[in-house]
């Protein structure tokens, strides 16, 4: 079995900026334990598998079902794996589509539109709510006070300008003992309507470049709060991001590009396959 390997950069404008992702078309679902160890190997924070889904639509849409791993476990959502999947759906795999169904595990129907070289994710919301704080919580990402802390599948923490977010510098040691997969932290921005940066020491990530994800958190909640449907965002990671976001109902829309790094083959050949 021969597998073809792309790493696209997803929500970035120029190679080398936003998040990469390992993206790996599979005619049939490889071993759980098989597509972990790739993951390994990658040492990206997605690496992304798909399968083209039998029962798809006609016309300008395509389903496929979706899976994404970190370099140390499977993981419910990820958003720029996904956006770099419709990319390369999108350019190397059915260049007619216009829309493409997603179905996963855990987060239910996910649908990405491909149009003038831009990909829009259309993604669950998940307003995050009031929680306890943590003693740990504050205390790794070097503060002492937040305007609010709430969570979702992560914590979000929400500090009072651009400059707190900036000057954010983690403990991910003492982070990795959180009861969360990651710490969003995010403010209201200068240039942009929201900035964010996006931590997961415990799957194996310190600093995540751009996060699909925490923005299904970051939408609705900036959405109260500023009495607006549409958002820019930036993630002030390095490598730096930018997501035209939008609130639809209980959806949140997150458009933006993708730029092919890298297109290869895996040397290796699995032995053995499992649907």
């Amino acid at each position: 079995m021969s597998l073809i390997i792309y790493q696209v950069d997803a929500f970035a404008n120029n190679v080398f900026e936003g998040n990469p992702a390992a993206v790996i078309p599979l005619q049939e679902w490889l071993d759980e334990e098989l597509m972990q160890k790739i993951a390994m190997e990658n040492n990206l924070s997605e690496t992304v598998f798909f399968v083209k889904d039998s029962t798809e639509g006609a016309g300008h849409e395509a389903a496929y079902h979706i899976r994404w791993f970190t370099p140390e476990f499977e993981i419910d959502l990820c958003g720029h794996a996904t956006l770099a999947s419709a990319y390369v759906i999108k350019n190397f795999l059915e260049p007619h589509v216009q829309q493409i169904n997603f179905t996963t595990q855990k987060a239910g129907l996910l649908k990405a539109y491909a149009k003038d070289g831009l990909y829009t994710l259309d993604f669950p919301s998940r307003m995050p709510k009031a929680t306890e704080v943590p003693d740990a919580l504050l205390k790794c990402l070097g503060i002492s006070t937040a305007i609010e802390v709430l969570k979702s599948r992560d914590y979000m923490v929400v500090l009072p300008s651009q400059e707190a977010i900036e000057n954010i510098e983690p403990d991910f040691n003492l982070m990795k003992e959180l009861d969360a997969i990651g710490v969003i932290v995010t403010a209201k921005g200068h240039s942009a309507d929201v900035v964010s940066r996006c931590f997961y020491p415990g799957a194996g990530i310190q600093e995540d470049p751009v996060t699909g994800s925490a923005h299904c958190n970051i939408v609705p909640y900036w959405c109260q709060k500023l009495n607006k449907t549409k958002l820019f965002c930036m993630q002030l990671s390095h490598r730096g991001g930018e997501l035209q976001c939008e609130l639809e109902g209980d959806r949140v829309l997150m458009s933006g590009k993708c730029v092919l790094f890298m297109k290869g083959e895996l040397a290796f050949v699995p032995e053995t396959a499992s649907l």
